[in-house]
């Protein structure tokens, strides 16, 4: 047996591999970032002597959450213009503050603030799509998460991109630059959505991505009135308009689509679009109520995000799966719809699969990535455990994580970072935030 890097070991083990039920007293054998054995309590146990060891018991043992969508820098406009409707929130707050504060600098400070919070609710995947991208992706790195990057692409002048006219180049460009960089950081392009971009920025960027094997992330339907204004410009809805552009196929991300009729939902389905539901944003701006039980049974995939610190106002997955639960079942009036089964998995698994990571993260099983969160089930709350999965999405959050795991490295260990200095990072985002309320 090869030597490990890391050993997990004790407590319940949850692999979230379709049929396998949790398996107490587990131990993970970690080598090269990626899991190298997993052994149940009666498993012949090697003495590994000098490797480091970490004592998950009294824990549930998972894998690390997928947040599916999100602006992480934008926890530097957290709180800032709570209680408007989207597009007023959007072009009479957001966007000229995004104007006037964002750069290299403040983007970084901000999405390390955003990987702060992650990693203490047990994100260890994120998929962010924003403008000044290069110093998000240097953020993600210096904190050891992983994730999908995207550069923010609009038909007009945005954050680090003047002139829209180079909108695509400036995403392209940043692609080439961390295409292959490392293992944790893989590019991408994130249209705004349909009534900010062109048909032919549309096309476009679904050209670049294919062409680099990437996804292409976009808005879709988050509200009615876009819905409808696709609808004036177009003469028809929105995914109809978006298949006779071309651009459904497995590469596309559709984010939020809240605003869908039965026929655009068949074709998702038919061509495996991947679907991201922001159920807590979707609230909170009065989007609507994502039909997201029927997208399951169509057999879309469908990922969980959070969406921005703006819109939210928190990056907890496990806040954003108790609310999707409970949304679900009040949009159906059905109490088995959305359980917490499916919303977990919609949370690991799922999102995974929605950024094409499902072959190395989402799961644990012998050979894929080790990112992994522990979570303390030794509180008040937490207690009696029947059914772990409950545990999780109805009685769990993000202060519960105790210890996070990525690419067999460890982030945050008994609730302490080790890699990432929290009082230094708040620090510089407060500095900033006095900028922005002056």
């Amino acid at each position: 047996m090869v030597k490990p890097d890391l050993i997990i070991q004790g407590g319940t083990l949850l692999t979230m591999v379709e049929g396998e039920q949790p398996i107490r007293d587990a131990t993970l054998l970690i080598q090269t970032g990626r899991i190298a054995g997993l052994l149940a309590p009666g498993d012949a146990r090697p003495d590994f002597k000098g490797v480091q060891v970490l004592d998950a018991t009294g824990t549930l043992v998972m894998p690390g959450l997928v947040n599916a969508h999100g602006h992480t820098a934008m926890t530097l406009f957290r709180g800032l213009a709570d209680d408007l409707p989207l597009k007023q929130w959007l072009f009479e707050k957001i966007f000229p503050a995004e104007a006037k504060h964002l750069s290299e600098e403040t983007v970084y400070w901000g999405a390390l603030l955003g990987c702060l919070e992650m990693i203490a609710s047990g994100t260890t995947t994120v998929s962010d799509g924003y403008f000044f991208q290069d110093a998000t992706a240097r953020a993600f790195q210096k904190a050891g998460i992983r994730a999908l990057v995207a550069q923010g692409v609009i038909d007009f002048p945005a954050p680090g991109v003047p002139d829209p006219a180079q909108n695509l180049a400036v995403g392209k460009a940043f692609i080439e630059r961390w295409d292959h960089v490392s293992d944790l950081i893989r590019p991408g392009l994130f249209c705004h959505s349909l009534t900010t971009c062109s048909d032919r920025t549309l096309q476009e960027a679904m050209a670049i991505s294919r062409n680099f094997s990437l996804p292409l992330q976009v808005h879709l339907s988050e509200t009615r009135e876009e819905a409808e204004e696709v609808v004036r410009r177009s003469g028809e809805r929105p995914v109809l308009h978006l298949a006779r552009l071309g651009l459904l196929n497995q590469s596309l991300i559709a984010v939020h689509a809240v605003h869908l009729e039965d026929e655009e939902i068949r074709l998702l389905a038919r061509h495996q679009v991947g679907i991201v539901h922001c159920p807590e944003s979707n609230m909170k701006l009065a989007s609507g109520t994502a039909r997201v039980a029927e997208m399951l049974k169509k057999e879309l995939t469908v990922g969980l995000g959070t969406d921005g610190c703006a819109s939210n106002n928190n990056l907890d997955l496990f806040k954003e799966m108790d609310t999707a639960a409970k949304l679900g079942k009040i949009a159906t009036l059905d109490p088995v719809s959305t359980g917490a089964a499916t919303v977990l998995k919609m949370a690991t698994i799922g999102g995974a699969k929605v950024l094409g990571l499902d072959k190395e993260i989402g799961t644990l099983e012998v050979g894929k990535k080790a990112d992994i969160t522990t979570l303390n089930i030794k509180k008040p709350h937490l207690v009696p455990l029947y059914n772990p999965l409950s545990t999780i999405v109805y009685s769990a959050s993000g202060s519960d994580v105790r210890d996070v795991i990525v690419n067999g490295k460890v982030l945050m260990k008994d609730r302490a970072f080790t890699g990432l200095d929290a009082e230094e990072v708040m620090a510089k985002v407060r500095e900033i935030s006095d900028k922005i309320r002056t």
